[in-house]
């Protein structure tokens, strides 16, 4: 599969999907002016990666802030890796958050109710 590697900016974020090293994060801010041309390739990606995924997938969510489009994006993202699990592959999502923002914290918990993957959630301080 090829990989993608999209270096974020101000307004978009770091992607970094990689089956050979089984890398797979979103991180840094998610406000792209047109949320459906950017997140595009990465759902098409996501879903040739659905065929024939690693045995076990940890994806990072890495984000300091999204807004509401980008929200419903990770949603569909999300739902694409429970299909992944719901076909018997083990998926879990890590999902960092700085320990100052309980308002991340919580978007991860809202989104772990309502998906059926295994979440992690992971504070970082710096």
């Amino acid at each position: 599969m090829e990989l993608i590697n999209i270096k974020g900016t101000d307004d978009t974020p770091n992607v970094i999907l990689d089956k050979d090293s089984a890398k797979f994060e979103i991180s840094g801010r998610s406000l792209p002016e047109d949320v459906n041309m950017f997140y595009e390739p990465i759902l098409n990606w996501i879903d040739e990666y659905a065929e024939s995924p690693c045995e076990k997938t940890e994806f990072n969510f890495k984000l300091e802030y999204f807004n509401t489009a980008s929200s419903k994006i990770i949603l569909d993202i999300l739902l694409k890796f429970e299909e992944i699990v719901e076909n018997g592959h083990d998926v879990v999502i890590n999902w960092h958050y700085h320990e100052d923002e309980e308002d991340m914290l919580e978007a991860g918990e809202e989104y772990a109710d309502i998906v059926e993957i295994p979440f992690e959630y992971v504070a970082y301080t710096d």
